[in-house]
């Protein structure tokens, strides 16, 4: 009887927690990253005392938030390049994942903008958000690397990289473990910004009155991304 009453009350904690979470969600979406437990609070019909129960503070809500934006836009890339039957088609699963985060920041720009907009102020990301962070950037690595192991790279002519920043770059794959030469990791690590890049470029309204082909545009900048790298 101990261990159903102890099962009752975990799920309802998991219930409500998750019910606290999407209406913090919808406050994002209203009013950025204005988060306040009170108006939270409010949102449910609770007490803040109550909401404090599951949430110690605005941060660890915030947390919770930036761990679930991340592992939901990491699964949504893992599941494109999973869905991507060619697999030597290297540039296909590169542009099949970075539409995927494309449609992804579409359908939620709030959680989108939480994780890679500008940052929250006051707000110190802790260690626990490094893993969900990591799995997009898995994906897009992942790509590169078994298409280097294929011999399927062939990375286009770039500004040679100074010295100092080679030896950089070298530090940070030996981090990461990464066997990639400095060059491919550069050119890897180019394109990754350009893709979050073009995604919010579009997301927060800069390409109004430019382009209105978006998915167009979109893919033909994922695919010059892929050439860059190499990808073939």
């Amino acid at each position: 009887m101990v261990e159903r009453g102890t099962s009752i009350r975990a799920r309802v904690r998991a219930e409500l927690t998750e019910e606290i979470k999407k209406a913090a969600r919808g406050q994002l979406a209203a009013e950025g990253a204005n988060l306040s437990l009170r108006a939270v609070a409010r949102e449910l019909g609770m007490a803040s005392s109550a909401v404090y129960r599951y949430f110690a503070s605005r941060d660890e809500l915030l947390t919770a938030l930036i761990i679930d934006a991340y592992n939901a836009l990491g699964a949504a890339a893992e599941a494109a390049d999973a869905q991507h039957r060619r697999r030597t088609d290297f540039a296909g699963r590169w542009v099949a994942v970075a539409r995927a985060l494309r449609e992804w920041a579409l359908a939620a720009p709030s959680e989108y903008a939480l994780v890679l907009g500008s940052p929250v102020p006051g707000y110190r990301a802790p260690l626990d958000t490094t893993g969900p962070a990591s799995r997009t950037p898995f994906v897009l690595v992942g790509i590169v690397r078994e298409a280097h192991a294929a011999g399927q790279l062939a990375p286009a002519t770039a500004a040679p990289l100074p010295a100092r920043l080679r030896a950089e770059l070298a530090a940070l794959a030996r981090t990461v473990e990464v066997d990639l030469d400095e060059p491919i990791l550069a050119s890897t690590l180019l394109a990754w910004s350009q893709l979050y890049g073009a995604i919010s470029f579009e997301l927060f309204g800069q390409l109004n009155n430019m382009i209105d082909r978006r998915t167009e545009w979109f893919d033909y900048q994922a695919r010059t991304m892929a050439a860059q790298i190499g990808l073939r």
